[in-house]
């Protein structure tokens, strides 16, 4: 909300500066490197619209006298570096994203996707639910097909769903079963959807 940028009056129990004059503190210089994560998501209730409190943070017309709240001082934030990250720009205010400059990034492509769960995703996934991994395998046919047709996403979090996912039900039949009688679980193209379901999307 806006007290999280102008920071809350000191006449409220509890007051304190806002995120940026924390910044400041918490750094001890005048021309930090600043991110605001998600800008994309900013939201208007009846305690404000943190997005005119944020212009006046990105506006080097504005912000050499900034002024907080708490402080009720001018403060010079014309020598900070602010990084905003959004996943869409349609839904930032027009006036704000006037005052940015837009750096468009590429999402992960095929086999960047494939280096990361080989490499960080599956190793994690098995450690984190507990699995050994000499009790399950994924084939790299399977995990091509996740990624194709399961997960086109830019990034890789619904990637790292799926193999959770998959996890899951390896561990819970894992329980199910007599330790003598457990074997080998082989995830395949034969199998997968029995694990994740049909895919969303299909290759031409």
């Amino acid at each position: 909300d806006v007290a999280e940028i102008r920071g809350h009056r000191r006449t409220y129990v509890g007051a304190m500066p806002g995120k940026v004059i924390q910044a400041l503190k918490i750094t001890q210089v005048s021309n930090p490197v600043i991110l605001i994560d998600e800008v994309d998501k900013l939201g208007r209730d009846f305690r404000g619209d943190p997005s005119s409190a944020l212009l006046e943070v990105l506006d080097p017309e504005q912000n050499n006298a900034f002024r907080d709240l708490y402080l009720d001082v001018p403060v010079d934030l014309s020598r900070c570096l602010f990084l905003c990250t959004a996943n869409v720009a349609e839904t930032i205010p027009g006036p704000l994203l006037d005052r940015m400059e837009v750096i468009r990034l590429a999402g992960y492509v095929f086999e960047e996707k494939l280096q990361i769960a080989n490499q960080f995703l599956i190793p994690q996934t098995i450690t984190t639910h507990g699995i050994d991994g000499d009790v399950i395998t994924l084939n790299p046919d399977a995990l091509a097909e996740l990624i194709r047709n399961y997960a086109r996403e830019a990034g890789v979090r619904q990637l790292r769903k799926l193999l959770e996912k998959i996890a899951r039900k390896v561990a819970l039949n894992l329980v199910r079963t007599e330790v003598e009688k457990r074997m080998l679980t082989v995830i395949g193209l034969d199998n997968l959807t029995k694990f994740v379901g049909q895919p969303p999307h299909t290759s031409d």
